[in-house]
This record gives C-alpha cells, sequence and structure tokens, in this order.
C-alpha cells in the first residue's frame, strides 16, 4: 500500500555520527527541477553514469537541504548551508553514500514498488543469464488421494 504524507513536511536525515541535515520531501517538482538544474544540463553527453550521478546528487542536494547539524570549516566552526558547502559535503564519500541511501533512493524505491510482478524473460531483464540448472527430467504429476 502506498502511504502518503499529507504534510509534506522536511525531515531530519542522519547522514553520518553527528551529522545530519533537514531535508525537503522527495517531490516531483523537486525532481523535475533537479533534472532541469544547469548544472545538470551541462554535464557532457560523454560523461560517466558516475559523473551524472554525482551531478544530479549535488544539484538536488542544494535545492532540498535547508538545515544541517555537526558540520563545520577547516577550523571547526559551524556553518550555514550554501551552495559550495552542500558540494563540498557531498564530496565526502561516505555522505554522498548516505545521501543517495536515506533520500534519493527511498523515492526511487517507490517506482521499484509498482512492478508487483516477478521480470518477464521477454520483458526488461530478457538477455539475464539463468541462475538455476535447468531440472533433469520433468516432474511426476502428483497422485490424487
Amino acid at each position: 500500500m502506498l502511504t502518503l504524507d499529507l504534510t509534506n513536511a522536511p525531515r531530519w536525515h542522519d547522514l553520518a555520527p553527528g551529522v545530519r541535515v533537514q531535508l525537503r520531501p522527495l517531490t516531483t517538482a523537486l525532481m523535475v527541477a533537479t533534472r532541469s538544474d544547469p548544472a545538470v544540463e551541462a554535464v557532457p553527453e560523454e560523461a560517466s553514469e558516475e559523473e551524472r550521478a554525482v551531478a544530479f546528487a549535488k544539484a538536488l542536494a542544494r535545492r532540498a537541504v535547508l538545515a544541517w547539524e555537526g558540520i563545520g570549516d577547516a577550523g571547526g566552526k559551524p556553518i550555514e548551508p550554501s551552495p559550495e558547502a552542500i558540494d563540498a559535503l557531498l564530496d565526502v564519500w561516505p555522505i554522498f553514500e548516505a545521501f543517495q541511501l536515506t533520500y534519493v533512493s527511498k523515492g526511487l524505491l517507490l517506482e521499484q514498488e509498482k512492478n508487483v510482478s516477478a521480470p518477464l524473460p521477454s520483458g526488461p531483464s530478457e538477455g539475464a543469464k539463468a541462475t538455476a540448472k535447468p531440472a533433469r527430467k520433468s516432474a511426476k504429476t502428483a497422485r490424487r488421494g
């Protein structure tokens, strides 16, 4: 069952011990705006999927981050979110991974849930290798009791 959060309130997400960010809800409007972000559109066609993912995540975070805790400058002084600081935060690998897992992938999970049937051999998984060995012979019909 799809559960709708009608409040659409920002939520806090823990990204690392002592580091958390307050993020806007991951809405259609936010995703569409991010897809047309100039930084995302500027990614060259020959860029790798990884480069595209980083550009998209940074653009999304710049739109979604409202506040944070546990983030400071080189001297340890707390700093406020800014586009440059958000980009620098996502350059930290564990933070990037946590952002992807706790925020971005939650929206993508809904996309996967809409397909409640197993993949068909002629569907999008066509060409995938079978992992089970074929049966040696047909099974016998069950006896009727």
